[in-house]
């Protein structure tokens, strides 16, 4: 196992314009390993419940996410979520919420994860994060995700797991409200002060930055002309990102540069069909596909500039 993720998992109900769900697979872990499967060995420390269906072990053993580390709490039910979509699918409007065995989830790592070299914290609450943080023993490289919750209502717990992070993976709102700034790059900067070696800053259907100390880089998002559900899209970006970090040989600025046209790919699919039902049955040439699709979107051909000066 090469990859740790750590976050929900769900089961959620959803509707949106081009149709609706009940009771699919969901949650950030969920997500995530799925995307990240394609390039590496991921595992998951989540829990669930009683109500937990079996196929949705089974879907994720398929794809060969180790669940040593997923707890199965039978005194309770499977953290669930119930929302929609309308117009243009920018924002989830939530209908419930039902923490349930989530409420009480304690992120114990089994032995065989705590060597994990790289690992993915999922927009779980930052004390959590820092918890896991505490047991894993020489990684290679951490990623975490937030969300406006935390920034809201425990921005000084968020802060420190900024601090002990390499990687923050954040969205241009979220990173704007944490730094209190309407500067994008400003915030980015800010961030970069507390210690990270990178920020991406994921805008949407508007694409993803990449920003280092001394470095920047931008990607376009695919353009599909149907988007199904936007659930989860963010976390199969984050697993895609590290799933392709992951099985390579350094941690270069080339390779963090491929890592986000990986994560833009994976998150490109997941939007295209509710719950993991695409990503979780891509093919090789899919993904290459895509790859290349992005290749010729950011290419810049040769040129001399001519002025009049």
């Amino acid at each position: 196992m090469k990859l740790l993720i750590v976050g929900s998992v769900a089961v959620d109900t959803i509707d949106t314009p081009l149709g609706s769900v009940k009771r699919a697979l969901g949650g950030s872990a969920t997500y995530a390993s799925v995307a990240s499967s394609y390039f590496t060995t991921p595992g998951i420390v989540g829990v669930v419940g009683n109500d937990f269906e079996k196929k949705h072990i089974n879907m994720l053993k398929k794809r060969g996410v180790d669940l040593e580390g997923l707890q199965i709490d039978k005194s309770g039910k499977t953290f669930f979520w119930s929302g929609y979509y309308e117009g243009d699918m920018n924002q989830a409007i939530t209908r419930d919420t039902q923490l349930n065995v989530f409420e009480t989830f304690n992120p114990i790592l089994p032995d065989s994860y705590k060597n994990a070299p790289f690992v993915l914290l999922g927009n779980i609450h930052p004390a959590l994060q820092l918890q896991v943080l505490e047991q894993v023993k020489k990684p290679r490289l951490t990623l975490c995700d937030s969300m406006n919750l935390w920034i809201t209502i425990e921005p000084k717990l968020l802060e420190k797991v900024f601090r002990k992070v390499d990687v923050i993976c954040i969205n241009d709102g979220e990173a704007m409200q944490f730094c209190n700034t309407s500067s994008l790059p400003k915030a980015a900067k800010e961030l970069l002060k507390l210690g990270a070696k990178y920020v991406i800053i994921k805008k949407g259907a508007h694409g993803v930055q990449l920003f280092g100390k001394k470095s920047f880089f931008s990607l376009p998002a695919i353009p599909l002309e149907k988007v199904k559900d936007p659930t989860g899209a963010g976390d199969s970006f984050a697993g895609g990102t590290m799933g392709y970090l992951s099985n390579v040989k350094d941690l270069s600025e080339d390779n963090f540069r491929r890592a986000l046209v990986t994560g833009t790919v994976m998150a490109s699919y997941c939007v295209e069909n509710f719950s993991c039902r695409k990503t979780a049955s891509l093919k090789k040439e899919d993904i290459v596909k895509r790859v290349d699709m992005l290749k010729e979107f950011s290419r810049i051909p040769t040129y001399k500039v001519k002025t009049k000066i």
